[in-house]
């Protein structure tokens, strides 16, 4: 059996963990062949592969990024995406398709196993963590242990000079990184998207520390939003999948907090960084462990399923069920943090 792997949408730490443990246990266990496709949806598109053995993943544990590469290809909006695709996996013999990746990759995935009878098993990769059907996705114990280690860095800072200090992190519509490392790091303030903010109450915390003798550190994710604002764009710019890209908001909330305080702001963006690197040991855990269940997914003809950690066992669920909604920051446990505001 010849089974193809990609990997699509933002790289994050853990993907290569992922395509070892699959080609180990595939090979060593049950014998298969493996292809690997370039740059997600793009490489089954346009039938461009690479050689994937075990040579080909040794070493590559530690590893960030992905050695398939990665884009946010839409083949559902190609011209004649889906007829390209099955041709293109006659051609190469592939009989089986892991794909690796979120909500977009794995959307993907869904509509080609249930709609278009292409036989796929998913692996759920987000830094956001905002996959529904999975307790943890990996790639975000490592983007928030990166957030909590710039979060400590800028203590030290931001008390010698005695300034705000705006973090902006990742997360587009769920909180997930903003939370864990804004209370990990000893943040002030921590803004999610889920809970649109008041710039004056934010304004109100930040003189409270000062009052206190310490410069306060806020935390806002991304897509956070003003009560009286809209969503802060990069640009108005879309991608394949529809999305608009994000960043300005800290900018955006440094100049609003200093003109409204009068004391300095300074913005730190960490954006890319919280992707890079190589991966905690969590994520290589995970991630591995999650290869060897994908593999034995297609082993027993079980398409359609992506992988999903629940507690600590690794279960299999409907891809369409990971996909149907996004995993938010309940508003219960964002009032849980609130004792530290200010």
């Amino acid at each position: 059996m010849r089974v193809g792997v990609l990997t699509g949408g933002g790289d994050c730490p853990g993907l290569n963990a992922v395509i070892r443990g699959i080609v180990r246990k595939g090979v060593q266990e049950y014998g298969y062949d493996f292809v690997g496709f370039r740059d997600g949806w793009r490489g089954p598109l346009e039938g461009d592969t690479v050689r994937l053995d075990i040579p080909a993943v040794r070493g590559i544990l530690p590893r960030g990024g992905t050695i398939l590469g990665s884009s946010r290809t839409n083949p559902l909006k190609a011209e004649n995406g889906i007829r390209r695709i099955k041709d293109n996996l006659a051609k190469l013999d592939v009989q089986a398709l892991i794909a690796i990746g979120g909500e977009d990759t794995l959307g993907v995935a869904a509509r080609l196993s249930d709609e278009y009878g292409v036989p796929c098993v998913g692996v759920p990769k987000t830094i956001d963590n905002d996959l529904s059907a999975t307790d943890y996705t990996f790639g975000f114990d490592t983007a928030v242990n990166i957030a909590t280690e710039a979060i400590d860095r800028l203590h030290t800072t931001a008390e010698s000079h005695m300034r705000v200090l705006v973090v902006e992190v990742m997360g587009r519509h769920a909180g997930w990184i903003a939370l864990h490392s804004g209370l990990a790091g000893g943040a002030n303030v921590i803004l999610i998207p889920e809970q649109r903010f008041d710039v004056g109450q934010v304004c109100a915390w930040v003189t409270s520390r000062f009052r206190a003798s310490y410069a306060p550190i806020v935390v806002v994710a991304e897509g956070a939003m003003p009560k009286d604002g809209d969503m802060v764009l990069k640009d108005g710019s879309l991608d394949s999948f529809g999305h608009v890209r994000l960043s300005g908001v800290g900018e955006w909330l440094a100049k609003e907090i200093e003109g409204r305080t009068g004391k300095e702001a300074r913005t730190t963006v960490l954006g890319h960084v919280q992707r890079g690197g190589t991966p905690s040991a969590f994520d290589r855990w995970l991630a591995t462990r999650f290869g060897l269940h994908a593999i034995d997914c297609v082993h027993d003809g079980d398409f359609g399923r992506m992988v999903a950690l629940r507690a600590t066992d690794i279960v299999r669920v409907p891809i369409s069920d990971a996909t149907a909604k996004l995993k938010t920051v309940d508003p219960k446990l964002y009032e849980e943090v609130g004792v530290f505001f200010g």
